[in-house]
């Protein structure tokens, strides 16, 4: 199985990028746009100057446990850079979302609670609520992973849609919102259950 099968046999199709589009940012975008995989995982992530976007990290169920993804974020954490990523909600029915959160949490990620973002798949037509974690080496406040998160979504996720989906990604200010209220920390539950 190559590095694209595995990623779309792990994540939801409304979360994927086409294989022509990451193709091209592996290609197009070389200098930022980076793939890293190994027989137990696959790691695609966007280095800019100032952040590190983890597009997908996937490790395979057979080696969960075993500290490869520790060790991934380990060396995105050792280049000194912010680091952000989105991840789905808490869903009861799916035992992974609550098995990621808490890894990230035990990461000592943050959850960006003023960041709302919603995106419509241009694969499935749905729109996608989606949360964003960060982890920065200085205490970086929200408003730079909102900042990190345009870019993102500006030079990654929507590069050359058209050509790829044969439509375009809604625009960056109907996606992304940065809400002056505070929403519930998704990652709370499992701070306190790994303080106990």
């Amino acid at each position: 199985m190559n590095w694209y099968e595995k990623l779309s046999e792990y994540f939801p199709i409304e979360e994927m990028k086409s294989k022509a589009h990451m193709d091209a940012l592996l290609n197009d975008k070389k200098n930022i746009y980076i793939k890293e995989e190994g027989p137990h995982h696959v790691l695609m992530y966007a280095e800019t100057e100032t952040f590190v976007f983890v597009d997908y990290l996937f490790v395979s169920s057979q080696s969960r446990g075993a500290g490869f993804g520790r060790k991934l974020l380990a060396s995105l954490k050792e280049k000194g850079k912010p680091i952000i990523l989105e991840v789905e909600p808490v869903d009861y029915k799916d035992t992974d979302t609550a098995k990621r959160l808490n890894f990230y949490a035990r990461e000592e990620f943050h959850h960006a609670q003023h960041i709302g973002y919603s995106r419509r798949s241009l694969a499935t037509g749905e729109k996608t609520d989606l949360e964003i974690l960060f982890w920065s080496p200085s205490d970086a406040e929200e408003q730079s992973a909102y900042e990190a998160m345009k870019q993102t979504y500006e030079e990654i996720h929507t590069y050359k849609d058209e050509t790829f989906y044969g439509n375009q990604y809604e625009p960056t200010h109907k996606v992304l919102v940065f809400k002056t209220k505070r929403k519930t920390n998704i990652l709370q539950p499992f701070i306190e259950s790994q303080a106990k």
